[in-house]
C-alpha cells in the first residue's frame, strides 16, 4: 500500500509535467508579440536611409549598364546612403571635409604607399582627373600613410602625378569611417559620391579609371553625356 505522502508527490509531479506546456507556450507567444511589437516600431525592418539620398540610388540603377569592362566590379547603390563628412587635409596642412566639395560629384579614393595595388592605380586617377575634372566633377584621393607625411609627396612627385589634388588624412580616420558603413573592406577603395554626399557607387580594390568604360560611366554619373545602353 503507498503511503498517503507518495502519492500526493505522484500528483503533484503529474500536475507540474502538465503546466510544462502550457508555461513553454505562453513563452513562445509572448516572443512572438514581441517581435510583431518590434517590427511595427520598425526595429524589425532595415532603414530606409536618407531621403535626400534617393537620387543618387536613381542615378546608380540608371549607369549599372555601364559598369562592365574595367569597371565591372562597381557595386552600384540599392539604397539610400549619405557618407560621413569625412575630414582630412590638404596638401598644406589646411582641414578640409568632404562637405566642402558639395555641388560635385566625387570619385573619393583612399589609398597608401604601402598599398601596392595603391600606388599602380594612381596613375589612372591622375589621368582621369586630368580629362574630367571641373564644375561638375573631382577625384579626391587621400592618403592613409601614418607615418613619414613626405613619404606619399615623393611618391606622387617620383611618379610625375601632377593633377591629382593631395589630400592626406594621418590617423586613417577616413578610411574607419567608411569601414565603418560597410564601404572600406580594404585598400584601395573607392566611392562614387554625387553632389549632395550620398553613394552611388562603391568599388574594394583597384580600377583601370582612364578606360574608356570608365570615362563613360563617370559622364554618365555627371550628366555629361547621355549613356548609350
Amino acid at each position: 500500500m503507498l503511503d498517503p505522502n507518495d502519492r500526493l508527490d505522484q500528483r503533484t509531479a503529474r500536475s507540474a509535467t502538465r503546466r510544462i506546456p502550457v508555461v513553454i507556450a505562453t513563452v513562445v507567444v509572448g516572443g512572438l508579440a514581441g517581435f510583431a511589437a518590434l517590427y511595427g516600431l520598425g526595429l524589425g525592418r532595415a532603414p530606409s536611409g536618407d531621403p535626400a539620398c534617393r537620387a543618387a540610388v536613381n542615378t546608380a540603377q540608371r549607369i549599372a549598364p555601364l559598369a562592365h569592362g574595367e569597371v565591372a566590379a562597381l557595386t552600384m547603390a540599392t539604397a539610400p546612403l549619405k557618407l560621413p563628412d569625412l575630414a582630412f587635409e590638404d596638401a598644406d596642412g589646411g582641414p578640409k571635409k568632404l562637405s566642402d566639395f558639395r555641388g560635385k560629384t566625387l570619385l573619393v579614393n583612399l589609398w597608401a604607399t604601402w598599398c601596392v595595388p595603391c600606388r599602380k592605380e594612381m596613375p589612372a586617377l591622375d589621368e582621369l582627373q586630368g580629362k574630367l575634372s571641373g564644375p561638375n566633377f573631382e577625384v579626391v584621393a587621400i592618403n592613409i600613410d601614418t607615418r613619414d607625411p613626405e613619404k606619399p609627396k615623393t611618391f606622387l612627385k617620383e611618379a610625375n602625378l601632377i593633377r591629382l589634388g593631395y589630400f592626406n588624412d594621418q590617423k586613417a580616420t577616413v578610411f574607419q569611417d567608411l569601414k565603418a558603413i560597410g564601404r572600406a573592406l580594404g585598400m584601395p577603395t573607392s566611392v562614387l559620391v554625387d553632389p549632395q554626399g550620398c553613394e552611388i557607387a562603391t568599388i574594394a580594390g583597384p580600377a583601370e579609371w582612364a578606360s574608356e568604360d570608365a570615362l563613360k560611366l563617370i559622364r554618365a554619373a555627371t550628366g555629361k553625356a547621355a549613356a548609350s545602353f
